[in-house]
């Protein structure tokens, strides 16, 4: 089915055995071995579904079927910066081209490029269902491998970004086998501001692939208020609600470090884009 109103596809979702496609990127590969059952619903055709609009407040609306091409190349402020780098290594140009924010999103691998970013940013995640619509932030939506708070009948149909501060800038830091086509090792996403001394006065700081699902590092956010960017002292202990694992892309220890890296170094690059 590819409906055209959001109505209509809730109807669908909601009558029978139906599935959600946008790009297709996720659940067609997670079909290779076994067929496909039930019917699908491509959502890419519903009005305000794709594209992203800021308001007058600084606020930003991403439609929950936008590209990541379309994400990658769009005008963005600063705060946005790691988003857009996220976006520009999800897959393959390819899967850049059909594949979804608000797919990857829902997929909800622990390994999902988009949702660092986005929790950095503060995200909710807009979602319609039969019973009308709803908001939940991003951390509360994703909750674990796999798993999200959408019901029965129940669509992502946006992500919205509160205004940001203009004299904030993030990064994005991601470490894989390859550049492209690779499921991350690890990943860290860094919003930072500076004071007037060149100190640390506002960071947010968010990993990826070091647990059931990203996660923002709270406590030592509130450590490294006050820090120079280029001379940060923090340990292993302040890494502590990581929980990676070990596989066959890496072990545990290594991930951990990686993301010590991570850290320095993406503030780093942060804190010298904002002092340019």
């Amino acid at each position: 089915f590819v409906p055209t109103h959001g109505d209509e596809a809730i109807g669908w979702l909601s009558s029978g055995d139906a599935s959600v496609i946008a790009g297709g990127t996720d659940f067609f590969p997670a079909h290779t071995e076994k067929p496909i059952r039930g019917d699908l619903v491509d959502i890419t055709r519903i009005a305000g579904m794709s594209g992203i609009s800021q308001r007058p407040d600084g606020s930003v609306r991403i439609g929950g079927a936008t590209t990541w091409t379309t994400l990658a190349h769009s005008t963005l402020p600063p705060a946005f910066t790691a988003l857009q780098a996220a976006a520009r290594e999800v897959g393959s140009v390819q899967i850049q081209n059909a594949g979804t924010i608000g797919g990857n999103l829902c997929n909800a691998s622990p390994a999902a490029d988009g949702v660092p970013p986005l929790l950095i940013l503060e995200a909710e995640v807009e979602i319609a269902g039969p019973k009308g619509q709803r908001r939940v932030a991003l951390d509360d939506f994703v909750t674990g491998v796999r798993q999200t708070r959408l019901g029965p009948g129940e669509l992502l149909t946006a992500i919205h970004v509160p205004p940001v501060p203009g004299n904030r800038v993030s990064r994005f830091e991601k470490l894989g086998a390859r550049r492209y086509l690779v499921i991350s090792i690890a990943m860290t996403a860094v919003l930072l501001g500076l004071d007037a001394a060149r100190r640390i006065d506002h960071i947010r700081l968010a990993v990826g692939s070091c647990a059931i699902k990203a996660q923002r590092l709270r406590v030592l956010e509130e450590k490294l208020v006050g820090q120079s960017p280029w001379d940060l002292v923090f340990s292993d202990k302040d890494l502590a609600p990581l929980t990676p694992i070990t596989d066959v892309r890496a072990d545990a220890d290594y991930r951990r470090e990686a993301v010590a890296q991570h850290i320095r170094r993406a503030i780093a690059t942060a804190a010298e884009a904002l002092d340019g």
